[in-house]
């Protein structure tokens, strides 16, 4: 008997029959879920020829007259010889009766069919009825109001299993046989067909059977694991994959027992991201027919095989929204399906709407919401599809107007249990205008977007209309297919012609920054989500033409619209109007004064104006700032990168307000860490500026020390603004770096001397003194040689022409002196050119002479700089070199002689600077008489000796 506890329901069609037998499995494909079902539509008809595996009649649509008050109760019924309907139509025609009005909200029909009919009769009369105002959330409560007819679990598909339940034996050896697998490769196609057979039978035993609930739910992660190496093993763009296919049944088995395996953790979402590519993927059903044709042992039927595969994948996406009562899996798959959906290939395209709108159709007929609703993007998924129903594909537009249509159906119930139950004349208006529209039509919404505009306008709240109006706007740059941008244009009119008598909506406050001022109070309440459309808006126009863009018919005429008007003008222009509508006058004034509109405009200096506007809000109107900020937090990684980098950039800026210490780690360090792994060197910027600002929160600094390694790397960057703001942070957070990574960074450090970007060298040269002042006692050893490796470069740049540059090499040179337990002389202080004090110069190779050793390597080394671009750096080595050559080991210079020293100053005797082949001839005169003196210190002993011997 099952468990009271368990409370499962069972398992719909798309799944096979249990067996008790695993120890052979044969290859089969997948049924389609409710089969024998009449298909109705029109549409419906064209979505099964194009992606069903059973074979389609043509037949005539039938005919019902939608304006009757009869028309619901004469086909709630469905197909007559099937007696499981009944009870449905029973369903279908209750209604509960308010002083005899009968009052219907649009309802999933008792056929099916699959269409969503509107009954609309007497709705002025509801105001008759004061106990029918009394409304409650709860769904049970809406069906019992409105007599809405749902298709249980139960009664949704045709074919059930009725099996009765597998014996504790066989549930024991079923899962002892899938353990083997686990602990056991699987090489064979029969293998695996057995191994997810056998899951497949044992998920059936989940209600009733607390072994395998144990099992299934401790080994969850083990079969998610299995499924993505079954799905990776199999050929890419192949049909012939038995495997695949059964993976998908598979999957919707568990699913119906509840148990999901595609979301939650990194592997179930991985797991569902790479099914969806490898049926997304396939090649063009042209293509693979073609291929069958010129291919010549393909007995093989292409579109057969790919209408089976598709089909038990549609059927895997269905039962994952069969049990959604919060909306969470419908947000999963529509997350997973939106790039799809915007695919530039047309099969890509056809193949992901026509998996969408099947998914909505599914959830329409099992909808059983609860509070809280967890789809939080309605508005970017109605103008998605509103988009794809002006879709330049014919096949494309048809799915989507199939899926708008059941997404209508959808959205009222959404929005009636979260409605304000007090105020029904925005209810009752929208009600009026789908019955206006005759919206029970599927042909209504396809090739007319403006329709779907007309009617989910009066749904969508402000935040769903922002996501409507954005994800509108980014049709208007889709170059690609002008009828995209001519349904994105009739989006847009429809939107600000219907506001005009409903103000406290986004779309009212969009009409009000374009075409006028009536109501304040909307402007600044939907000032957040305004400013950024608006940026992202400019982003995407900055560029473009106005050949690029298709404008609306009637929107502008030919004389109004000068050549040398730009879209980025419009947006810009949309901009300004929105601050001063708001009272953002000292905001606007700044932009003014500091060119912030040409930097907007700019396609080098985007970001730039960005951060513009966003620091003078932050400065002028924090609440308003605070408000953006939190609006952007969920928005950060949506949208492409124009739009990801217009929002980055405006966000980091608001990081410098202390209100940014309350983000949640993984809304700030987290999210600047992963783009500080981005491949574009803007996101990088971006996020080391974030870095900049949240380092001056105490609080946030150990977070940020984590990304230390990372930030590290950057140095090597050839982008200057990432490696100067890399120095930044680092200069902040130096004292707490381990001894091995200060190490090493010193090392890039040292790298970046003489870069030919001065404020890098500048930098660099602080960053190596502030590495040097941290390093412990215990570590000075270690870092000594490095310490001396610098002494010399840093001597030489003191005479940089760069002020900072020369500035910053005399300090850390002390640093390092101080580091040595050394006094340097005074002369390494002058600021004169050494040419002029060649006396100076000599005292101060008198002192290294006597502090370092290897003194050949030191010439060495200085030499190096005689090559350097700069002529003051040039200058400085050879001078140098002359002088410090008379403190050389003599030992050293018969070992390894001079030649290799007077080619190089003989080289520079042919420099075209005067003053440099002077200061060259006289180091060559030095060097060579080094070599031709004898040994002071043997002439001394030789001395020593003849006294010695002389009578005293």
């Amino acid at each position: 008997m099952p468990l009271p506890h368990r409370g499962r329901g069972s398992r719909p069609a798309g799944s096979r029959e249990g067996s008790t037998s695993f120890s052979r499995a044969t290859a089969h494909l997948p049924r389609r879920a409710g089969r024998g079902a009449p298909w109705s539509s029109h549409a419906q008809r064209l979505t099964r020829q194009r992606h069903s595996s059973e074979q389609v009649l043509p037949g005539p649509e039938p005919q019902a007259d939608f304006r009757s008050g009869n028309w619901l109760q004469e086909h709630a019924g469905g197909d007559a010889g099937d007696s499981r309907l009944t009870p449905r139509a029973e369903m279908g025609s209750k209604h509960r009766i308010c002083n005899r009005v009968e009052v219907v909200i649009p309802c999933a029909s008792g056929s099916d069919s699959g269409s969503v009919d509107l009954q609309l009769s007497n709705l002025e009369d509801i105001k008759k009825c004061p106990s029918c105002l009394e409304l409650t959330v709860l769904d049970s409560d809406i069906s019992d109001i409105f007599g809405l007819p749902r298709e249980s679990l139960t009664n949704s598909f045709r074919h059930l299993t009725h099996q009765g339940p597998l014996g504790q034996a066989t549930v024991e050896k079923l899962i002892e046989f899938i353990q083997e697998f686990f602990n056991g490769e699987l090489k064979s196609e029969l293998e695996k067909l057995t191994f997810l057979r056998s899951l497949s039978s044992l998920s059936r035993t989940l209600p009733y059977d607390e072994t395998t609930e144990s099992f299934i739910h401790s080994h969850t992660a083990d079969i998610v694991h299995t499924l993505n190496m079954l799905v990776r093993e199999e050929p890419q763009h192949s049909l012939f994959s038995p495997v695949l296919q059964e993976v998908f049944v598979t999957i919707a088995d568990f699913s119906y027992q509840d148990v999901c395996l595609l979301f939650g953790s990194e592997d179930r979402v991985d797991l569902f991201s790479l099914i969806i590519k490898s049926i997304i993927t396939l090649p063009s059903v042209k293509t693979l027919t073609h291929l069958q044709e010129i291919m010549s042992s393909g007995s093989y039927n292409s579109e057969c095989l790919y209408r089976q595969m598709f089909q038990a994948f549609s059927e895997m996406l269905q039962s994952l929204v069969v049990k959604d009562p919060h909306l969470e899996n419908l947000d999963t798959i529509f997350t997973h399906m939106d790039p799809w959906l915007q695919s530039v290939r047309d099969h890509e395209r056809e193949r992901a709407a026509a998996s969408m709108t099947q998914v909505l159709k599914c959830l329409s007929r099992h909808l059983n919401l609860k509070l809280p609703l967890q789809f939080q993007r309605l508005g970017h998924l109605v103008a998605l599809m509103a988009l794809l129903c002006g879709d330049p594909l014919k096949e494309v537009a048809e799915e989507a107007a199939e899926g708008t249509h059941y997404l209508l159906y959808i959205t009222l119930r959404l929005k009636y249990i979260t409605q304000d139950k007090k105020n029904h004349h925005s209810w009752r208006r929208a009600m009026k205008t789908c019955r206006e529209l005759e919206l029970y039509n599927i042909k209504q919404f396809y090739s007319c977007p403006f329709k779907i505009a007309q009617v989910f306008e009066v749904f969508l709240n402000s935040n769903e209309l922002c996501q409507f109006v954005m994800t509108t706007l980014d049709g208007l740059k889709n170059l690609k297919h002008p009828c995209t941008q001519q349904s994105a244009g009739e989006l847009l009119i429809t939107l600000v012609k219907n506001a005009e008598s409903r103000f406290e909506k986004a779309t009212d406050a969009l009409y009000e920054v374009f075409v006028g001022n009536r109501l304040r109070a909307a402007t600044f309440r939907l000032f957040p989500q305004l400013l950024m459309t608006l940026l992202i808006q400019v982003h995407h126009s900055v560029g473009l033409t106005m050949s690029d863009v298709a404008i609306p018919c009637g929107l502008y005429t030919e004389q109004e619209v000068s050549s040398e008007v730009t879209p980025v003008c419009f947006a810009i222009q949309a901009t300004k109007t929105l601050l001063l509508r708001t009272q953002c006058w000292q905001e606007f004034n700044i932009m003014e004064k500091h060119k912030g509109w040409t930097l907007l405009a700019g396609k080098d200096c985007h970001l730039q104006g960005i951060s513009l506007l966003a620091n003078a809000l932050l400065e002028r109107n924090h609440l308003l700032a605070h408000k953006v900020m939190y609006l952007l937090v969920p928005l950060l990684n949506r949208g492409n990168d124009k739009h990801k980098l217009t929002s980055a950039a405006f966000f980091v800026e608001l990081l410098q307000s202390p209100v940014s210490r309350r983000l949640p780690s993984i809304y700030s360090v987290a999210r600047l860490k992963d783009w500080l792994r981005h491949g574009n060197n803007l996101f990088k910027i971006v996020a080391l500026k974030g870095l900049c600002y949240l380092i001056r929160h105490r609080e946030m600094r150990e977070d940020i020390n984590s990304l230390l390694p990372c930030i590290v790397d950057l140095l090597c960057e050839t982008d200057e603004k990432i490696v100067l703001l890399a120095i930044k942070i680092i200069l902040q957070l130096v004292r707490t770096m381990d001894f091995p990574t200060l190490a090493a960074m010193m090392r890039t450090l040292f790298s970046l001397f003489g870069d030919v970007r001065p404020e890098v060298h500048h930098f660099s040269v602080t960053l190596f003194g502030a590495c040097i002042k941290s390093v412990k006692h215990t570590d000075k050893k270690t870092i000594e040689n490095q310490v001396l490796g610098s002494l010399v470069p840093l001597l030489l740049y003191t005479q940089d022409e760069n002020y900072a540059v020369a500035e910053a090499s005399r300090r850390v040179l002390t640093i390092c002196a101080q580091f040595l337990k050394w006094k340097l002389p005074q002369e390494v202080y002058c600021k004169g050119p050494w040419y002029i004090h060649p006396s100076e110069v000599g005292t101060i190779c008198k002192f290294f002479g006597k502090k370092c050793k290897g003194k050949v390597n030191i010439l060495a080394q200085t030499l190096m700089f005689s090559k350097n671009a700069k002529l003051p750096i040039r200058r400085a080595a050879v001078l140098f070199v002359g002088l410090f050559s008379k403190y050389m080991d003599h030992n050293e210079v018969r070992m390894k002689g001079t030649d290799w020293i007077e080619d190089d100053l003989r080289d520079l005797l042919n420099d075209p600077e005067p003053s440099l082949r002077i200061i060259a001839s006289q180091a060559l005169f030095r060097v060579q008489k080094v070599e031709a003196d004898p040994d002071p210190g043997q002439t001394v002993c030789g001395w020593r000796k003849l006294l010695c011997r002389l009578p005293t």
